[in-house]
């Protein structure tokens, strides 16, 4: 279950598989709508009489990015057929087109005739209830449309256009689809189909012995036939190649406001730092929704997905971009938080790309009693992110644009929903939705949140707004010192339950502690941090060949091991970098950055063959398992490494 090669534009993401092989097309928001929903777009090759689909076992492919750009570089060998395929697929900066370029080897001393066959299996709007596919024979293409989404379907190599097309119904009866129809090299040439469609094109060329001819396909979406016309000339007349060199050429340029000195991190690292900052673009639609995970895989296990906007997940991946330079990439973001901000004050459970609010489990009543379903934490460091964000790059007229709409509700409400007895916030759920309660990592949030509310109040001159909130934050702060702290253990509690009408310590063991000092509540150096992440260092520990650090004990999400002692749960990357950015914020010497360093190296070795994070990995094997790429994950790692790079920098004298 993973994606392994992720284009787009902030309108337009396409994900491939490691066969190559199209899985989803998202348009016109990231995330929203799925237009292929997880069928294979399946690309093929007919060689003197021979034909061999890319997911055949025969096949040797290595999947790649070209370096610092968001455009793909793949090898594929198959001896039998004795060809070897590069391909480079890239989605334009500007305009909603994918470009898809394969040149073909021939590995025989003989010429030989090859054709290359393209099946678009689509599933418009995210149904395959009522799609169309015809040619065209004004341009000589073939598109799929349904209401408001067209796409147009071209290419050509060097000698021509479309060779052969045809169109079918799938999925349907005994109607597998046209794709089938290619394995004999010909196709029907039916012109139109509608309902449960799909189609597929072909191109062909002569293969000089031991030479190699190039091949272009493309596709171009919009809202009416007229719009992907206009796309599919605007193609044809600049040139594919042309285009393609262009999109590596704004990606590297994209990249230069990243630069800086690495220190001795290895260039291995490197590189996936710089390919994470585009895997995060890539999930950042243009509107301002951050999208956790666009894997539809994950439909398989309960019949929804990541394709959402966690408030949670976007302020800190937001809080990670802008760390890094990336505040104009980010500043929607904010926007798009204070839109949708409930009339109280608070922001939903997750969102659709579209401001919409998104799916839930949270009930509004648990045993006859109402609550919120409410996860304060996702309202409390939008805040938190957005000082964090002025205080880098200084641009007050985010702030100030967001100051009523957002600053100040969210500010309300975090102020007043607070357990006046215990001097913390209300119970409400965990960061990972599981649970109900008063948290530690929510907690400290609350006070981040609050804080930064404070800051902003005083930025703008509103001085007793600033110290209500200030005092608010320093009462929840004294809350969790005398409720949440356990001398006996010796470390922070995960929370807050309620069992038979009182307040009990939840005393497992949790990876977001991290909170405590990365939130500001306690300093780095503090006792009480430090004996909580040493415990988590030994408690959470994966004790395989994987390593990694799990986020709680007894994890039981996608859980591989009943072995609770040796595996606590499965290794997560942005637990595992919650740990490392302690040891780092925690340094005092070069010497204390092995460690970390460490790590970093240890999460380039966990990516897949193309760079993509997972959420979390098998202990056993590293699998990825849930989704991939996770943003979360690759935006942790932004942060992790420059967070390394700063104290490096500190503690070797050397200017940052």
């Amino acid at each position: 279950m993973a994606r392994h090669l992720v284009v787009g534009n902030g309108k337009l993401l396409v994900n491939l598989d490691n066969h190559c092989y199209i899985r989803d097309i998202y348009y016109p928001y990231v995330g929203q709508l799925n237009h292929v929903g997880g069928q294979r777009c399946r690309f093929g090759v007919w060689v003197e009489g021979m034909f061999s689909w890319l997911d055949e076992p025969e096949w040797q492919i290595h999947l790649d990015y070209v370096e610092d750009s968001l455009v793909t570089n793949v090898t594929a060998l198959n001896d039998r057929l004795g060809l070897e395929l590069y391909i480079n697929d890239g989605i334009h900066q500007r305009e909603c087109i994918y470009i898809k370029r394969i040149v073909v080897r021939n590995r025989f001393a003989e010429e030989r005739e090859v054709r290359l066959f393209f099946n678009q299996d689509l599933m418009i709007d995210g149904t395959e209830v009522g799609d169309t596919a015809a040619y065209y024979p004004e341009n000589q293409t073939l598109f799929h449309y349904k209401r408001s989404s067209y796409f147009m379907f071209n290419g050509f190599s060097d000698e021509g256009g479309i060779r052969q097309y045809s169109t079918g119904i799938k999925r349907f009866g005994s109607a597998e689809g046209t794709w089938r129809d290619a394995e004999d090299g010909v196709l029907m040439g039916n012109a139109i189909a509608q309902g449960s469609v799909d189609s597929t094109i072909s191109f062909q060329a002569k293969l000089p012995a031991g030479g190699e001819r190039t091949f272009y396909y493309w596709m171009s979406i919009g809202n009416d036939l007229e719009e992907v016309k206009r796309l599919n000339q605007y193609v044809q007349d600049s040139h594919p190649e042309k285009l393609l060199s262009r999109i590596v050429i704004y990606w590297k340029n994209w990249l230069t406001r990243a630069g800086m000195d690495f220190g001795d991190l290895p260039e291995d690292v490197v590189k996936l730092y710089n390919q994470s900052l585009l895997i995060v673009r890539t999930q950042i639609d243009e509107h301002g929704a951050i999208l956790a995970a666009n894997d539809t895989d994950i439909l398989q296990y309960n019949r929804d997905h990541y394709s959402y906007m966690w408030p949670r997940d976007g302020a800190l991946i937001a809080d990670s971009m802008s760390l890094a330079g990336y505040q104009s990439v980010i500043s929607p973001f904010f926007q798009f938080c204070a839109d949708t901000l409930s009339p109280e004050g608070y922001l939903y459970h997750k969102y659709n790309p579209d401001g919409t609010v998104g799916s839930s489990w949270h009930p509004y009543i648990v045993q006859g009693n109402e609550r919120i379903p409410l996860q304060e934490d996702e309202t409390a460091l939008v805040l938190y992110a957005l000082w964090k964000d002025y205080t880098r790059h200084q641009v007050i007229e985010l702030p100030q644009s967001l100051y009523s709409n957002l600053i100040r509700k969210a500010a309300r409400f975090l102020s007043e929903y607070v357990d006046h007895e215990l001097n913390l916030p209300k119970p409400s759920y965990d960061l990972w939705e599981e649970r109900y309660g008063i948290w530690t990592y929510t907690s400290a949030s609350v006070y981040a949140g609050l804080m930064a509310a404070a800051y902003f109040t005083d930025l703008f001159g509103d001085y007793e707004r600033s110290d209500h909130y200030r005092h608010i934050a320093e009462t929840i702060k004294q809350g969790m010192i005398t409720h949440l702290w356990d001398e006996e253990a010796g470390r922070f509690a995960r929370g807050l339950v309620q069992k038979d009408g009182f307040w009990v310590k939840d005393m497992t063991l949790e990876s977001s502690m991290f909170g405590l000092w990365e939130f500001g509540v306690l300093p780095v150096d503090d006792s009480r941090v430090a004996s909580t992440m040493q415990a988590i260092k030994q408690g959470l520990a994966i004790q395989t060949e994987v390593g990694g650090i799990a986020r709680y004990t007894n994890d039981y999400y996608f859980q591989q091991s009943g072995d609770i002692e040796k595996v606590p749960g499965n290794p997560w990357i942005i637990c595992t970098l919650w740990s490392a950015n302690y040891e780092i914020a925690s340094a005092s010497s070069l010497a204390d950055l092995a460690a970390p360093k460490q790590t970093l190296e240890w999460v380039v070795r966990q990516a897949l063959q193309s760079g993509i994070l997972p959420e979390q990995l098998s202990p056993h094997d590293g699998a990825p398992l849930s989704v991939a790429p996770l943003t979360w994950s690759h935006a942790t790692f932004v942060q992790s490494v420059c967070k390394y790079v700063k104290k490096y920098a500190e503690l070797s004298g050397k200017p940052g």
